[in-house]
């Protein structure tokens, strides 16, 4: 009996080949997903320990082989808990590329249609972020997509209002009970205030940028939605599509964008 005998590998058929390169493409992947994150060392930890587990198995050692076995099975529950954020985002990610390739009759069934955002809403919003970057206002306006942000809602307070730009105006007040935080403009109304979204761990992102823009890049990593902020220190307008900004010169860039991105108009 040779080595590779003891790993069961002696006769390997298509069947084992493609196990093989199916586990390594995993590990590959999930190498990608978290490298430069402090989960690395976790993970070499796991698959160290499932070598050991491979090794002890191979060569009968039950007491060992049970012991290895009892201490993964526990240790895959803990990651489940310790790394819930990070799966969460892997899975809306996932969803999102879904949605992408979803063919337009599965979208109609499954309710995955895209949102419009109509000519009056952009017009009152954006007159609100003109009159907001003036005073230099802060400000956080969620638009989502096709994706729901329900969760995200839940985290601030109902409004369900029209939209107009005295109330986005008074929403964004210093001195209003409802300022901190986003509002999320969802089917033409204000659907919630005081909202709270997903900072981004990213390191890459300008100096200037403060939390509110790290909350509209966290949000639009992981969601398909589009986030307008106006930047209390500065009076800048940036809108923010798919972790990306845009600096905005004028309120008619900000016009074409809205429609571009969520009409399909490009504009006259």
């Amino acid at each position: 009996m040779t080595f590779l005998a003891l790993f069961g590998f002696l006769n390997m058929t298509i069947a084992d080949i493609l196990d093989i390169l199916l586990v390594a493409v995993i590990i590959y992947l999930v190498f990608r997903w978290i490298r430069g994150t402090s989960a690395m060392s976790i993970f070499v930890a796991i698959l160290s320990l499932y070598v050991i587990r491979v090794t002890v198995a191979a060569l009968n050692m039950k007491l060992m082989t049970t012991m290895m076995k009892t201490v993964l099975d526990v240790g895959v529950l803990a990651l489940i808990v310790i790394f819930q954020p990070e799966i969460r985002r892997a899975l809306i990610s996932l969803g999102n590329r879904y949605r992408n390739v979803s063919s337009p009759l599965l979208k109609k069934v499954l309710n995955l249609g895209d949102k419009k955002i109509g000519t009056n809403v952009v017009q009152e919003v954006t007159e609100a972020c003109r009159s907001m970057a003036e005073s230099r206002t802060g400000a956080l306006i969620v638009f989502p997509y096709s994706n729901s942000l329900e969760d995200i809602e839940e985290t601030g307070d109902k409004v369900d209002s029209i939209v107009n730009r005295r109330i986005i105006m008074n929403l964004f007040f210093k001195n209003s009970p409802l300022h901190d935080g986003a509002v999320i403009i969802d089917n033409g109304r204000v659907a919630a205030a005081r909202c709270t979204l997903p900072v981004t761990e990213r390191t890459d992102i300008p100096a200037s940028y403060g939390m509110r823009h790290k909350a509209a890049i966290g949000l639009t990593e992981q969601t398909d939605a589009g986030v307008i902020v106006v930047s209390e220190e500065t009076g800048r307008i940036t809108w923010f599509r798919g972790g990306n900004s845009t600096a905005i010169g004028n309120i008619n860039e900000l016009k074409l964008i809205l429609d571009s991105d969520y009409n399909g108009r490009q504009g006259d």
